[in-house]
């Protein structure tokens, strides 16, 4: 099964994908957040290369793990990719992953200016990665 997680954001929209076996995430790319949200042909060609089974979207919540504005809007930009790929969407916690994201991408020395375009990605691997062990713990018990 391969996962396909994007962490949808009001500008940009970062883009990971799991390998065939399910287990690792990687990062792909990052797309202007309106090509993604109108399934544009950028995102279609991502969507042909990878041939995913799921989306994966991170939900932003609040510390207290509450949904605020933001997650309304992800849970809708959601369900209309959704209805236009006909693929199904889960959604799991995203508290914390653009924090981690720029700490790894600091320790690579990157500069802000150069982590702009790579945090959405980066970010959307990690909570991709969780998702997937998360997945693969059910297995095991199941």
């Amino acid at each position: 099964m391969i996962a396909l997680a994007l962490d949808i954001g009001g500008a940009r929209t970062g883009i990971a994908v799991s390998d065939r076996t399910g287990r690792v995430a990687s990062p792909v790319k990052v797309l202007p957040a309106a090509e993604v949200e109108g399934v544009a042909r950028t995102f279609r060609m991502v969507l042909e290369d990878y041939e995913p089974d799921v989306i994966v979207c991170g939900l932003p919540q609040t510390m207290a793990g509450e949904e605020g504005p933001q997650a309304a809007r992800v849970r809708e930009v959601a369900g209309r990719i959704s209805r236009i790929t006909g693929l199904p969407v889960e959604f799991i916690d995203e508290r914390l992953s653009s924090t981690e994201a720029k700490r790894i991408l600091r320790e690579q020395g990157l500069s802000e200016k150069q982590m702009r375009g790579k945090v959405d990605m980066i970010s959307a691997s990690l909570f991709l990665q969780a998702w997937l062990d998360a997945q693969s713990r059910k297995e095991d018990r199941g």
